[in-house]
């Protein structure tokens, strides 16, 4: 298992809030990128993205070489129930950050249903119900 954005952290030394702080975006995008190129040439990785990774076509056409993608959908009422309260989300440190979380909705979801190999509707489901239907899924799809 590597989640992306753990792994930009360890690279970078700080925290991803601060290094948008300190650098922007871009730069944050870039680093995220040379993540998604390492992990993605691993075989057998379980890698876990951050929601804007599907804005650059490196990454998204390096996660659909790599394997099976999953996209978690959660539409964004729902993600702003489930993040108001964290203060590491450089991009929703605005005035309305539901609004935010649409628009990026609005731009990423496309991207997603783009390179994804099985579209999971995240709104009602916690981690133990993902795996569990992942399982039932991939036996589905690999048993034959």
């Amino acid at each position: 298992f590597v989640d992306v954005d753990a792994l930009v952290e360890q690279t970078i030394g700080m925290s991803i809030a601060e290094y948008f702080s300190r650098f922007g975006e871009a730069a944050f995008r870039d680093r995220e990128s040379a993540a998604v190129e390492t992990v993605s040439a691993q075989s057998g990785a379980v890698i876990s993205t951050g929601g804007g990774v599907v804005l650059r076509p490196e990454n998204r056409e390096n996660l659909a070489k790599s394997g099976f993608v999953v996209y978690l959908n959660v539409p964004p009422h729902i993600l702003w129930e489930r993040t108001r309260a964290d203060k590491n989300r450089p991009l929703l440190k605005v005035d309305d950050p539901l609004s935010k979380l649409q628009q990026l909705f609005a731009q990423r979801d496309p991207l997603y249903r783009e390179v994804a190999d099985l579209v999971i509707d995240g709104s009602r489901i916690n981690a133990q119900g993902v795996t569990q239907l992942l399982m039932k899924e991939f036996g589905n799809r690999w048993s034959h």
